[in-house]
């Protein structure tokens, strides 16, 4: 059984969601102990526990351990079944984190199934539903994994509510992806959406991108959710590119003025665009284990983040795969996975 630090690196949730994932596509039983040992409140929270349980229906898997503040769990999966699944995560715990620990396990069985996830679809420290569908997803499908997603309804934190529901097609597994080029910008996009909070909220996002990044009115968007359960906003920003879609976020948050929200998104969008990189650091992290399990790959994007870093290596302890940073200059690297 493979031995995993849980307080490596970054020591958050990704190394947990990354052995899950791995151990099911490989068979490899883990262990994992000082789970979360860098966060706050150290150990398995409710949503990692919803990952937990759904990693282990799909994989038909044994686990010990598993409770609210957990910090050691053993899993040990028998085979992956592919199938039609339904995962609710609980409040608002993120829809998206479940999905990262048990699509690619579902994609590498060559197999039909479909997911149905309700909780948060919009939530701060993890990839929101428009990440996912515009960004991530694309390249995955670019890589030869037809997966379909459609949100069905928007979840803010902390009220959550809201429904993904997402077809993973019958694949002839994952080929090489080489990302090395933006290409020209063809569409640039702000949408700023809130539920059951004034509608000036998303004006004044959107104000800021336009005096910021001098975004054009016909790119600005203010969406008006009619249908979530709870309050929320969260403004996002498209950049869609010859070769690859981009989106940054901001979310509101209680006593944060609408203004700083919509800066934050602006300097993450700036640095993005002034790097001329295809990837930025988030979808950097999101593409590791694709790559990984495709036996290879490469892109271009801005230096790596510790939770990169902390993936790949949580990713090496699973997969016989080398993953190469290769500095291009002070802002732009090279990163190439190889078998």
């Amino acid at each position: 059984m493979l031995t995993i630090d849980g307080s490596t690196g970054e020591g958050g949730g990704q190394i947990f969601r990354t052995s899950l994932a791995l151990s099911l596509v490989t068979g490899t039983p883990f262990r994992i102990h000082d789970i979360r040992q860098a966060r706050a409140q150290p150990g398995l929270r409710p949503q990692h526990l919803a990952a937990l349980a759904a990693a282990a229906a799909v994989g038909e898997a044994d686990v010990e351990g598993a409770a609210v503040g957990a910090r050691e769990i053993a899993f040990r999966p028998r085979r992956v079944r592919p199938g039609t699944y339904r995962f609710d995560v609980g409040t608002a715990g993120s829809t998206g984190l479940v999905l990262q620990t048990v699509l690619l396990p579902l994609v590498m069985t060559r197999a039909p199934s479909s997911l149905t996830l309700e909780g948060g679809t919009h939530n701060t420290h993890a990839p929101p539903f428009d990440f996912l569908a515009e960004a991530f997803l694309p390249l995955v499908q670019r890589m030869g994994a037809p997966v379909e997603a459609e949100l069905e309804r928007a979840g803010f934190y902390p009220a959550g509510g809201g429904r993904v529901h997402v077809e993973i097609g019958e694949a002839r597994g994952l080929s090489p992806l080489s990302l090395l080029e933006r290409g020209a910008t063809r569409r640039r996009r702000a949408r700023a959406m809130v539920s059951r909070l004034p509608r000036q909220i998303a004006e004044r996002e959107l104000a800021v991108i336009r005096s910021q990044l001098f975004w054009q009115a016909d790119e600005l968007e203010t969406v008006v959710i009619p249908d979530a359960t709870g309050p929320g906003n969260i403004l996002l920003l498209s950049i869609e590119s010859e070769h690859v879609t981009e989106v940054f976020t901001g979310f509101g948050e209680r006593g944060v003025r609408a203004e700083t929200v919509a800066e934050r998104a602006a300097d993450d969008a700036r640095r993005y665009e002034s790097a001329r990189v295809p990837v930025g650091p988030y979808l950097a992290d999101q593409l590791l284990l694709p790559l990984a399990l495709a036996g290879g790959g490469a892109f271009r994007t801005m230096p790596l983040s510790l939770h990169a870093t902390t993936n790949f290596e949580v990713i090496r302890r699973f997969l016989d795969v080398s993953i190469d940073v290769a500095r291009v200059s002070d802002t732009v690297v090279d990163v190439t996975v190889r078998r």
